[in-house]
């Protein structure tokens, strides 16, 4: 069976880190996405296909969207769309003569989806950033880190991915669902400090119940209890324990041979760091594969730490398919998955361009009508 979105046409305004992100997450459900590709980047395809996993799954046209007959290539495809998303910085899209005022009157049910980091409204929305920003004024990236240490940037996976991406492919789907009730389409403003604030809900609520401080390697999950953290083993690797639930606590104190002795109270915090340096020498009294016999699959609440090359071999991700091999490159398998109609990576990721021909006639261009564009420098 097809993914889900299967049917649904989106198009997808070439942009960096989180657009395609999103535009990835739906062709990987079945949507058929097309990727529009500045007619400039367009370059001949060498040694096969583009290695960037972001753009899999779509067919990219180049297009020329200065060019009168290129725009109006770009609104005739906004016609036979559901969706469309873009990444640029407020306004852009619409001096390019494609905002949403434009793209809904040619086709009222459209869902176009908008990401950007600050917002579209807001003293900063025309401002540049990039992810790290958007997370610090958020208030997501101060609390990360270890006790005494600045904030550590957490990849750009809360901002870029996590609040950006991940919350404008829901929010499409989300108004895709509302124009399947209502027969109209809306504007989707997804913005990355918004996104990565929602994702410290959890947070605010603890903080106001009093259990978490304002204090980074203090708290319960950001390294400054004992039973939630990374320690080193004796090979120069890392495992990761997280015994939050006492009958969890009482397993670990069991395998790291402390069972029986007098020990602090597991929710003692002024003896945490005391007691964390007795259960990281522990740690590195062996391997991390020794650990990995001890503990791996116990209710410790446990597991290496494992790079990006090794996570792809272990047992677990094996057997459950979590990692994917498409023309030689290994990636991120679709998910969630979906029991009646999963989804699927069904090509390797394009290059600017690659699909022009292909993509415009599966969307109503004729061969003559294309040939007619590209003698017209409208697309690439």
């Amino acid at each position: 069976m097809p993914g889900p979105l299967d049917g649904v046409r989106i198009l997808e305004i070439a942009g960096i880190g989180p657009g395609p992100f999103a535009a990835m997450m739906l062709s990987d459900m079945g949507a058929y996405v097309v990727r529009i590709d500045r007619a400039g980047a367009v370059r001949p395809v060498v040694g096969g296909s583009s290695k960037d996993v972001l753009n899999r799954g779509r067919r990219s046209i180049g297009l020329d969207l200065k060019r009168p007959e290129g725009l109006e290539v770009l609104l005739r495809l906004v016609g036979e769309a559901e969706a469309l998303v873009e990444g640029f910085r407020p306004g852009v899209m619409e001096r390019l003569g494609a905002g949403p005022e434009v793209c809904l009157a040619r086709n009222p049910r459209l869902v176009y989806g908008r990401m950007t980091g600050w917002g579209q409204q807001g003293p900063l929305a025309h401002a540049a950033g990039h992810d790290i920003n958007y997370i610090a004024l958020a208030g997501a990236l101060e609390p990360i880190g270890r006790r005494g240490a600045p904030p550590t940037p957490p990849l750009n996976l809360v901002g870029d991915f996590g609040g950006g991406g991940m919350l404008l492919a829901y929010g499409v789907v989300c108004a895709l669902l509302e124009a399947g009730r209502s027969g109209r389409g809306q504007v989707v403003d997804a913005a990355m400090v918004d996104g990565a604030a929602l994702l410290m809900g959890f947070f605010h609520g603890l903080r106001a119940m009093g259990v978490w401080k304002d204090e980074r390697g203090a708290n319960l999950l950001d390294s400054g209890a004992h039973f939630y953290d990374v320690y080193e083993t004796s090979d120069g690797r890392y495992v990761s324990v997280g015994s939050i639930e006492p009958q969890f606590y009482a397993e670990l104190i069991e395998k790291l041979g402390l069972a029986g002795e007098e020990l602090p109270a597991q929710m003692a915090r002024d003896e945490w760091p005391a007691f964390k340096e007795r259960v990281a020498d522990l740690f590195r009294s062996r391997t991390r594969d020794e650990w990995c016999e001890i503990m791996e699959g116990s209710d410790v609440c446990f597991a290496p730490v494992l790079s990006m090359s090794e996570a792809p071999g272990h047992p677990h991700n094996v057997a459950r398919g979590t990692f994917t091999e498409v023309d030689g490159l290994v990636q991120p398998a679709p998910a969630p998955r979906f029991g009646r109609t999963p989804g699927e990576v069904t090509r390797p990721p394009c290059t600017p361009g690659q699909h022009t021909n292909e993509a415009l006639g599966d969307w109503g261009f004729t061969p003559d009508e294309i040939a007619g564009l590209r003698e017209k420098g409208a697309v690439a």
